[in-house]
């Protein structure tokens, strides 16, 4: 059976993509599989600080695969953070080899971008939605996972991130909220309803704001996250506890 390769993107920066992804890594780790998480481009970080697929192995604690392509030290694109630090950039065909060389020995492959699905990763313009075709194009399956916000303007860079991923013959698996709200209002109820539909996708999962806590992830990531993803959650359910007055 072929590894699953996941892509998680994000609608733009700070939405939760590196706790999603350990949550999801988690998840299929509790199921017993064996997963590996691919991190191409690092930016903002500085050879010895600790960055996201680190982060991924805190939050999971338990035995993973971590690779990382590229680091540069400035927070930015990582085009422009590999030019200003005169490093070389990450190409679609160097991703989709690692990709390759991971999914032999895993049952799953999670490949967290930079930013949101269109920042550039070289001088070319190449982008994450760039790295998943050339997955696709060695004959390896390839989906990709959405990470959003909550609340208002969510809705727009959503369907903007579908209709680029249908533009580029890629396949949205679904959306997971990066951080539900203690106290949501009312846009972020109404828009459990409406970022699926925004989508094209579905809703599969609501990380807790705050998540990123080491004691109790593993029930947390199972409590936040679809079946479809190896956890637990029912979007139906959550919806109607959460349906606004």
């Amino acid at each position: 059976m072929s590894a699953r390769i996941l892509f998680v993107t994000g609608t733009g920066t700070e939405v939760g993509k590196t706790v999603t992804t350990a949550a999801v890594a988690s998840a299929a780790l509790q199921g017993g599989l064996k997963v590996a998480v691919l991190k191409p481009g690092q930016t903002g970080v500085t050879p010895h600080e600790r960055g996201d697929a680190d982060e991924v192995v805190r939050l999971v604690g338990a035995p993973l695969t971590t690779r990382e392509l590229a680091r540069y030290p400035e927070p930015l694109a990582p085009d422009t953070a590999a030019r200003r630090a005169g490093r070389p950039t990450v190409s679609p065909a160097e991703v989709a080899q690692a990709v390759a060389e991971l999914a032999a020995g895993h049952d799953l492959v999670l490949v967290e971008g930079a930013g949101g699905l269109l920042v550039r990763y070289d001088d070319e313009g190449h982008t994450l939605a760039d790295q998943a075709r050339a997955v696709l194009g060695l004959g390896l399956p390839a989906q990709v996972l959405l990470v959003a916000t909550a609340g208002l303007g969510t809705l727009n860079t959503t369907a903007l991130t579908a209709e680029a991923l249908t533009a580029r013959g890629l396949d949205l698996l679904g959306v997971v909220i990066g951080a539900w709200p203690d106290s949501p209002g009312l846009a972020d109820r109404c828009n459990l309803a409406d970022l699926p539909r925004s989508a094209g996708a579905p809703l599969l999962g609501a990380l807790p704001s705050g998540a990123a806590v080491a004691a109790g992830f593993p029930a947390r990531a199972l409590d936040s996250l679809a079946p479809a993803l190896g956890g637990r959650w029912d979007a139906v359910e959550f919806a109607r506890a959460q349906r606004p007055q």
